[in-house]
């Protein structure tokens, strides 16, 4: 059976932590998203990830937000109304999917990137049947490694500069 493509993920999602809401990006947030991104230049390429995102022209973030190829769906954190971060699934090999994920360093130790992620997730798991969720965190990337830790995702191979962590899902019934 062909899993339901991303589309037929919900256009905004809630997460455990109230004042926290996924809302699909569009063209519409560039401005903010470069804004928020080029503001994190330093908080988001410390560990060399995110280097092409921040260097992207307004054109360059407009056309990645517009597309529609299926194979990306990136959600903007939002905390009470603001954009504060992303978080995106990719379609790899469905029904196993990517995760990526930042948010703005004054957001983070609050759970907020880990309430967000698991909301996707979960959704990505209810509505498309996914099976597996992996994730790549560059190599001293601590946070981000407990977080998917937290998430119940597990390490399963190192590479020369980031380790791919797996969570493997239930079937769902």
């Amino acid at each position: 059976m062909t899993p339901p493509p991303l589309s037929a993920l919900p256009e905004e999602l809630p997460t455990a932590i109230p004042e926290v809401r996924l809302r699909l990006l569009t063209p519409a947030d560039t401005a903010d998203h470069l804004a928020l991104l080029r503001a994190n230049r330093d908080h988001v390429t410390r560990h060399g990830d995110f280097t092409e995102q921040v260097r992207a022209s307004a054109e360059d973030v407009r056309a990645a937000l517009a597309r529609t190829d299926g194979r990306e769906r990136a959600y903007g954190i939002r905390l009470r109304g603001a954009l504060v971060g992303q978080v995106s699934l990719i379609a790899v090999d469905p029904p196993r999917y990517g995760l990526g994920y930042w948010l703005d360093h004054g957001a983070t130790g609050h759970g907020r990137a880990g309430a967000a992620c698991a909301a996707l997730v979960d959704r990505a798991h209810t509505v498309l049947g996914a099976t597996d969720v992996f994730a790549g965190v560059t190599h001293g990337n601590t946070a981000s490694a407990a977080l998917l830790r937290r998430l119940g995702f597990a390490p399963v191979r190192e590479f020369a500069t980031y380790t791919r962590f797996r969570l493997a899902l239930p079937p769902v019934a």
